[in-house]
């Protein structure tokens, strides 16, 4: 698989910007023309869930529907009028001896991604990667292997009525823990993985791949409520945080709240617990002044609930709360809610996260939110790349050198 894929790269990196475009247009084609199926393999992923007792927030990033589908197609028109990421000149400057050094953007070659439960993620990595003309094999958990395999299948059709190979795409079938291996160390022929889902995943990704990662983070991400702050804004933020989509990586799973926060906070905050029946695990300060709530263990303030679970900490002030964020966060997504220009700022300078957010819902930590359309992950790490994976994440540079018979003395 992996040779085939290296083989199918040299082909895809050929291809113009309309030819990638025009095969893209297929495969949305393709997508629409098969949704049928693709629903039908769904409800048997759904089913099988459901009988395994899987977690209604992974049931939720399981699910597909017409409308989820539709919006799965609209994203191929976006990643279309995209600017294509290969080619850019990014520099070009000459240097003392007279030569003329560019550098400019190239594509990876051969890009792999092992995710879980998300089939949409088999659309989404497969439309970026061949706009940034890099062959995929794709790698998605059993739990979503029907929608999977269906949607792959799609877009191969696709590639093959746009006139080419559609060994592009490629997808593993088998879901076993081997396969996965397999992948991680397919060193010569793969050159980017992304793992994308649970800790666990990742971490097996990172500690036993010998290809080059990304690594897309899990999401502990965190909210400081301080006291000078807009009351009834702030729990309208924290709503929309937490419960929006309990199952994604960007839903708020930690509150720090300021010790001075006034009773009319906890009184609108314990509506929205109610409502939700969230269940909140507080530290002893906040425990009395909450509905539905237990005391904290030390694990509970490092935990990607991905349910109507969330944790509390009070702390002193803003830098009690970034040294608690500090400590638990895993680098993805924090948001301070205040009215303090000068709380704000020490925020965004001291807390670092991929993303930092002020006075805003964490839930916009996402490619399509940022303008950058469809995402592989968040990439949580410095290196390569930081924040949404998207189309400019997805590709290399190289340095072209321009000469008239220099040579170096």
């Amino acid at each position: 698989m992996g040779k085939i894929a290296k083989e199918a790269s040299y082909k895809l990196k050929k291809l113009k910007t309309k030819e990638k475009n025009a095969m893209l247009l297929e495969i949305k084609k393709g997508l629409l023309s098969q949704k049928e199926n693709i629903l039908r393999a769904n409800e048997e992923d759904i089913k099988k869930g459901r009988e395994n007792n899987m977690p209604e927030g992974l049931i939720d990033r399981l699910l597909l529907t017409d409308d989820r589908l539709e919006g799965m197609a609209k994203s191929i028109d976006e990643v279309i009028d995209f600017k294509d990421p290969v080619g850019k000149v990014l520099s070009m400057e000459e240097n003392y001896a007279g030569l003329l050094i560019g550098k400019k953007t190239v594509p990876m070659g051969v890009i792999a991604i092992i995710y879980e439960s998300r089939p949409n993620v088999t659309l989404d990595a497969a439309i970026l990667s061949l706009k940034a003309s890099s062959a995929i094999i794709l790698r998605g958990g059993k739990e979503s292997i029907k929608s999977n395999i269906a949607i792959a299948d799609a877009i191969r059709l696709g590639i093959k009525n746009a006139g080419y190979d559609e060994n592009f795409v490629q997808i593993v079938k088998d879901t076993s823990r081997e396969s996965s291996k397999e992948l991680m160390q397919l060193k010569g022929y793969v050159d980017l993985l992304l793992p994308r889902g649970s800790a666990s995943l990742i971490n097996s990704v990172v500690e036993n791949a010998k290809v080059p990662v990304i690594e897309t983070g899990v999401g502990n991400c965190h909210i400081y409520v301080d006291d000078k702050c807009d009351i009834e804004n702030a729990v309208k933020i924290i709503e929309n945080a937490k419960t929006q989509r309990i199952g994604v990586c960007n839903a708020v799973e930690s509150l720090v709240l300021n010790n001075n926060l006034p009773d009319k906070f906890f009184d609108l905050f314990n509506e929205v617990v109610e409502k939700y029946k969230i269940k909140v695990h507080a530290d002893e300060a906040a425990l009395p002044k909450l509905k539905n709530a237990v005391k904290a263990e030390e694990d509970d303030y490092g935990r990607e609930y991905l349910d109507y679970e969330i944790s509390v900490k009070t702390v002193d002030d803003v830098d009690e709360a970034i040294a608690h964020i500090t400590k638990y966060s895993t680098g993805h997504s924090e948001s301070i809610l205040t009215e303090s220009y000068e709380r704000a700022m020490k925020f965004l300078e001291e807390v670092d996260s991929a993303c930092v957010y002020v006075n805003a819902s964490t839930r916009f930590t996402d490619g399509g939110e940022f303008g950058k359309g469809a995402e592989l992950g968040i990439s949580t790490q410095k290196l390569h790349a930081r924040g949404p994976v998207g189309l400019d994440e997805l590709v290399s540079y190289k340095y072209v050198i321009f000469g008239h018979g220099e040579y170096r003395k």
